[in-house]
């Protein structure tokens, strides 16, 4: 009796008589798919209206098989096999599901939908939500735990454009869309993918969702048994890039499973023994990560005891670690956010001054770009309003190594230097 109930056998008349009228009808409903085979369902009349309705199923060569209604004087309506197979809001099964033979398993025809959505999923359920004039609605249960909402078009071809927006985005939502088909802790499951990927030592003891950028990227955060936390910068399903806690306060809000404000403190205090080591005394009051190579972490501190900041870049034990004050950040090729741009600014008088030019107290500066052998040329404008100079600057170690007055290069373009 808990045997699955095979599908009603699809008569020849009914193929037959499907086949002759159903492509029109799914042409006029807006399907764009090449019919391959198809049933003349039945045909009902409103007892009101006397209008009849004629009823068909069709599969497509490509993407979901439909269920046509197709009333005298209106234009043709249609419905996934998904969502003809979900059933009824009391629980019953549909009333007019899918039974052709190449419609036996709908979810398996999602995969041109999700491809085009760009999402990687093997669906292990899907149902129908709902349908707007112009769009439709479907949830699909992914092996895994992830599940995703689908938004494709009405009727939903593969033509057509789709949306695939994660289920973790409705938990919460007091809307008409959500996800039933798993539980949240189901779908947030997918978060320890993330972490395997990342070998981080991590293991999970919570998990959450935090959300999505502009871009399209969706960010996940793990809290660790030891006390550390991580938030997970995910692309298509693939990690693209993992922050610490310490590290992440400017990410869509930072960690809130972890006491990132201890490990913050913890990470200033080191940053602060580092920079000094490296001949920049600056206690760390705060601090922002730059995307750095592989194996180096370079951060954007300002400092308690004076007024500029820097810009560390430091790496394992056996790598020499380099602070570029704020002023000189900008010819590595950085550019500071927490220290105000006159405040830095004298590193360059005291360069002119050791380049024997005591003369000018620079009020403004310009990157003008590389040389061929590698060094950096950086203009000054001098707040006496006469004529500044253009600085050489090498990059390893960052020094002043040459000096020409502005009024001897074409390269100069800073107000008062032209």
């Amino acid at each position: 009796m808990s045997a699955p109930k095979a599908a009603p056998a699809v008569s020849e008349a009914a193929r037959k008589q499907g086949m002759a009228e159903a492509p029109a009808v799914a042409q006029a409903a807006g399907i764009t798919c090449q019919v391959t085979d198809a049933r003349f369902v039945g045909k009902a009349t409103d007892a009101k209206t006397k209008i009849a309705t004629s009823y068909y199923e069709v599969d497509c060569d490509q993407g979901l098989g439909f269920v046509l209604s197709s009333a005298a004087g209106a234009k043709p309506t249609a419905f996934t096999c998904i969502e003809a197979d979900t059933p009824q809001p009391d629980g019953k099964p549909s009333a007019l599901p899918c039974v052709l033979p190449g419609n036996a398993d709908p979810k398996a025809d999602l995969a041109p939908l999700l491809a085009k959505a760009g999402v990687q999923c093997t669906p292990e359920a899907a149902r129908g939500i709902g349908q707007s004039p112009s769009n439709t609605f479907l949830e699909v249960a992914c092996s895994g735990g992830s599940g995703y909402v689908l938004q494709a078009a009405s009727p939903a071809v593969v033509t057509g454009n789709v949306v695939a927006s994660d289920c973790l985005l409705f938990d919460g939502s007091d809307g008409n869309i959500k996800c039933v088909l798993k539980d949240k802790a189901s779908r947030l499951a997918v978060v320890d993918t993330y972490v395997t990927a990342a070998n981080n030592g991590c293991v999970v003891k919570d998990r959450r969702f935090i959300g999505m950028s502009q871009a399209g990227s969706s960010f996940y955060e793990s809290a660790c048994a030891d006390g550390k936390g991580y938030i997970y910068k995910v692309e298509k399903a693939q990690l693209v890039q993992t922050y610490p806690c310490e590290k992440a306060s400017g990410i869509l809000g930072g960690c809130t499973l972890t006491d990132a404000r201890e490990a913050e403190t913890a990470q200033a205090g080191l940053y602060t023994k580092l920079a000094k080591s490296a001949g920049f005394d600056c206690q760390v009051s705060k601090y922002a990560p730059f995307p750095g190579p592989p194996g180096k972490d370079v951060v954007e501190m300002a400092c308690t005891n004076r007024p500029d900041g820097g810009v560390g870049v430091f790496g394992g034990p056996a790598d020499k670690p380099v602070v570029y004050d704020c002023g000189r950040a900008p010819i590595a090729g950085y550019r500071c956010s927490f220290t105000k741009p006159a405040d830095a600014i004298g590193v360059f008088t005291a360069d002119l001054k050791k380049l024997g030019k005591p003369d000018c107290t620079v009020s403004a500066t310009r990157v003008i770009g590389k040389t061929a052998k590698g060094t950096t040329y950086v203009e000054t404008a001098c707040a006496d309003g006469l004529k500044g100079y253009v600085l050489e600057y090498t990059a390893d170690p960052l020094n002043a190594v040459g000096v020409v007055g502005c009024a001897f290069t074409k390269d100069c373009k800073l107000p008062g230097n032209v």
